[in-house]
């Protein structure tokens, strides 16, 4: 592996991806799937049933609960939690975990809690803050609490209004 693993992470998975970078104080499950070229930032808890595609960014303090699959070139802003049990209870464990998705070139901001069972479409963003309560389709923006659709993005990342013209009031066609 030509990435980094500081010597200061707890690092048990030995499936992780060519030129990723895992940072201080982040602790990886040994179940854990990390892909290529990704960047796990400082103070990441990664779960064993967790599988994270290539070229995708985790900035500091984000949990990845078990059940989560975060495809390719995904952003995560820093502090994002998912939770994965719709229902907890100290010392009671669900047979299984309720699953989320994050589909490919999907960008979730800073502060955002992602509630279990709810798949993110690829090139969707969701705005800092949010909470994610249900499914989110592909290319739209959404932000709030409980997060509310506000507009569309373009694989590219243009932000579009709600008539799916940008800033300039030029239209685009999303398929």
């Amino acid at each position: 592996m030509s990435g980094i693993i500081h010597r200061l992470s707890d690092v048990m998975s030995k499936d992780i991806g060519e030129d990723t970078n895992i940072w201080q104080f982040c602790v990886v499950m040994p179940g854990a799937k990390i892909g290529r070229n990704c960047n796990i930032c400082a103070n990441v808890v990664i779960e064993n049933d967790v599988a994270i595609g290539d070229n995708v960014t985790v900035k500091s303090g984000v949990q990845i609960w078990d059940g989560v699959t975060i495809e390719d070139n995904v952003f995560i802003g820093p502090n994002v939690t998912f939770t994965n049990d719709l229902a907890p209870r100290s010392k009671r464990y669900p047979e299984s975990f309720a699953r989320t998705i994050v589909r490919k070139g999907a960008s979730i901001g800073a502060n955002t809690t992602v509630v279990a069972g709810n798949t993110i479409g690829s090139h969707a963003m969701i705005g800092a803050g949010s909470v994610v309560t249900r499914d989110i389709p592909a290319n739209t923006l959404w932000y709030g609490n409980p997060a509310r659709m506000r507009g569309y993005v373009t694989d590219e990342g243009t932000v579009l209004d709600m008539e799916k013209k940008d800033k300039n009031g030029k239209k685009h066609i999303i398929d």
